[in-house]
């Protein structure tokens, strides 16, 4: 005779459930919170801040012909451009700028294209970056103004050894990142060699291409400063580095601040005028950048 048990009841229980509240929205943050929150406003209050402090070395050294006062640059700085001579030195500097970097950018990605098309390219690209890579651009001025003469060839022929090298690295270890899946896939649509590179290689590196952009206009940008004081003189009239030489021999230092801030100021236009537009068009708009 089987014994069966009923299960057991178990127990139940009411809870009463207290209505939600209803939170009152959150206010909107103040003012001074939400122009914070602007970028470019924290950068301006620290540039501020950097003058107040430049301003403030000054008066307590009271030497100006060691460190002239903000207030001293910017006044020479005005002047310079409302005489027209600061201009016309940066037109120069920047015509042979952009020439010898757009002669880089061609060189560099002619060569990281072979690269990562052919295994005697990358061979190729590999020896010449470990060898010229580390030699300093300002270094074969000596030999540029023996094989091109005291002119516009020798600028030319160092600013392209300096964007040249690291855009060239740059681009090919964003070649050497891109996954098997996405080179499998535009195989798959028949491309190969130069094709492969241009719609399948160079997008997917495209952030590793712009910081190689980034770093060889900045290694441009220094070089042609660099080479101008030495003798950057092109077509009777030097460039803004040539300007800097002149005011320090001269003794106008706050000339040659002025001749500085200038170098920086061309160099926050770039960035922030160049190329941050062209991040946010592209990888971040892409979601490849944060």
């Amino acid at each position: 005779m089987s014994l069966v048990l009923d299960p057991p009841i178990r127990q139940e229980r009411e809870y009463t459930v207290a209505p939600p509240t209803l939170r009152a929205a959150d206010p909107l943050p103040p003012l001074a919170r939400r122009a914070w929150q602007q970028s470019w406003l924290r950068k301006t209050v620290i540039l501020i801040l950097l003058a107040a402090v430049w301003e403030a070395v000054a008066r307590w050294q009271a030497n100006d012909l060691l460190l002239p006062s903000f207030l001293q640059t910017a006044r020479a700085f005005i002047d310079g451009v409302a005489s027209g001579e600061l201009p016309a030195r940066v037109r120069i500097s920047l015509a042979v700028l952009l020439q010898g970097y757009v002669a880089g950018i061609i060189a560099a990605f002619a060569l990281t294209a072979l690269a990562a098309s052919t295994r005697i390219g990358r061979d190729l690209l590999e020896t010449l970056t470990a060898m010229f890579n580390p030699l300093p651009a300002i270094a074969l001025l000596p030999l540029a103004l023996l094989w091109f003469g005291l002119g516009r060839g020798s600028l030319l022929f160092v600013i392209v050894h300096a964007v040249l090298w690291p855009l060239a690295l740059g681009a090919y270890a964003g070649f050497q990142s891109v996954p098997d899946t996405l080179r499998m896939a535009g195989r798959n649509y028949g491309l190969s060699g130069l094709r492969l590179v241009l719609h399948i290689l160079v997008p997917a590196a495209l952030p590793s291409i712009l910081s190689g952009l980034k770093i060889g206009w900045a290694f441009a940008w220094r070089t042609l400063i660099a080479a101008e004081l030495v003798f950057g003189t092109t077509g009777g009239l030097g460039g803004l580095g040539w300007y800097i030489f002149q005011n320090r021999n001269e003794l106008y230092t706050d000339k040659v601040f002025a001749g500085l801030a200038a170098v920086i100021v061309i160099g926050l236009l770039v960035e922030n005028v160049v190329f941050r537009p062209l991040e946010t068009l592209t990888v971040r708009r892409w979601g490849m950048q944060r």
